[in-house]
């Protein structure tokens, strides 16, 4: 059943409101500009924020390194590289707390050579590995994407687990534990962590 609205000719008046003014061309396009640049990517940090930052993960990474050349063996891998720019860029995120950085990647080398034991090394099983590694971050509650890239590394180049899985958890523990120090160093800066467990 259709409704039939009287016209304004009929006498009656119409009940729709005029439409609001608009701004000048000028503001508008320069509204609409600022509003694209701007996005919703989050604020640029502060320079002494990006430098404390910045410094704090480079110095982290530089021990893995110093600690890999003492021991003759490779500790930094990549996935830890992203698990400190993580820890020190974005602390307040549950993708950075320590639960998430040391069990994640704890969970993610239980995962990788299960597959590897399974199936073998391949890119295909490497891929399958990081699903699955993600899936079980999620029903453990443990966000962290760096630990998919373990499961990775792991396939595709099948370290010793009786020398990479100590060197791994000991370089998370050194991630959290720098973490909180540099927190604490700053005034400024946010406390991490948000929550331990």
């Amino acid at each position: 059943m259709s409704t039939v609205l009287p016209s304004p000719s009929a006498g009656t008046s119409a009940t729709t409101s005029a439409p609001a003014p608009e701004p000048a061309a000028g503001s508008v396009a320069g509204s609409i500009r600022s509003r694209i640049a701007a996005g919703r990517a989050p604020a640029r940090p502060t320079t002494a924020a990006a430098f404390h930052s910045t410094s704090a993960v480079t110095a982290v990474l530089l021990g893995l390194v110093g600690i890999g050349a003492l021991l003759h063996e490779p500790v930094l891998v990549p996935p830890l590289a992203a698990s400190a720019a993580l820890v020190h860029s974005a602390p307040a995120l549950p993708l950075a707390q320590p639960r998430s950085v040391v069990v994640g990647h704890l969970l993610a080398t239980a995962v990788g050579y299960l597959a590897l034991t399974v199936a073998g090394g391949s890119a295909w099983v490497a891929a399958v590995a990081a699903g699955v590694t993600l899936a079980l971050l999620m029903a453990a509650r443990t966000p962290h994407s760096p630990a998919c890239a373990t499961s990775v590394v792991i396939v595709l180049q099948s370290p010793a687990p009786a020398r990479f899985v100590p060197l791994l958890f000991g370089a998370t523990v050194l991630l959290v534990l720098t973490g909180y120090a540099a927190s604490r160093i700053r005034r400024k800066a946010p406390r991490y962590p948000a929550y331990w467990w």
